[in-house]
């Protein structure tokens, strides 16, 4: 009977923790990813920076844009001497990575990073 009811616990307990995790990385992913908001940036003059692969960069990026994969971003904003308040928005398939991207930059005392989400939805809302 105990053994039971520490069976039920642990599953509870387990439910629970999955539904934060999973909510919490849905919030994650939700960080900026407005397309108009993008675009109001872009138009402003933001640095864009497409941080995909090199192969889905050359199968088709945003006007202007610039490919850093992801991985290497933080090395090579500091190689390029990009300046900490300057305006980027960085994007990619879906948002996740670009999401990734945007972490690292904060991370690194970048103060002006909007992850632009995926390039199809910025394609789509492009006037």
């Amino acid at each position: 009977m105990l053994r039971q009811q520490s069976l039920k616990s642990n599953a509870i307990v387990f439910v629970v923790v999955a539904a934060l995790l999973f909510m919490f990385s849905k919030l994650a992913l939700a960080a900026d990813q407005d397309a108009e908001q993008a675009w109001q940036k872009i138009d402003a003059g933001a640095l864009v920076v497409d941080v995909r692969t090199a192969e889905e960069f050359q199968q088709g990026h945003l006007p202007n844009a610039i490919n850093i994969p992801f991985e290497q971003i933080t090395t090579v904003f500091a190689d390029r001497k990009i300046a900490k308040d300057k305006s980027v928005v960085v994007y990619c398939r879906s948002g996740r990575r670009s999401g990734i991207a945007n972490e690292a930059l904060n991370s690194a005392g970048y103060t002006n990073i909007y992850n632009g989400g995926g390039y199809q939805t910025l394609k789509q809302q492009h006037k």
